[in-house]
């Protein structure tokens, strides 16, 4: 849980920076960098742990 929360911060401080750049090419890569780790943490906060996903061993 706390990769994930590292994850979206990190994700939100790359998006403001890309936010900042908009105006040049390099604003909307960086940019959609920072969503697309926002979105990951986000998804990963509702993983279920391998631990608990059940299954043969």
């Amino acid at each position: 849980m706390t990769a994930s929360w590292i994850v979206i911060g990190l994700g939100m401080i790359v998006s403001l920076l890309g936010y900042y750049l908009i105006p040049h090419n390099w604003g909307y890569g960086i940019l959609g960098f920072g969503l697309a780790h926002i979105i990951l943490g986000v998804l990963d906060m509702f993983r279920q742990p391998a631990k608990n996903r059940g299954g043969s061993n």
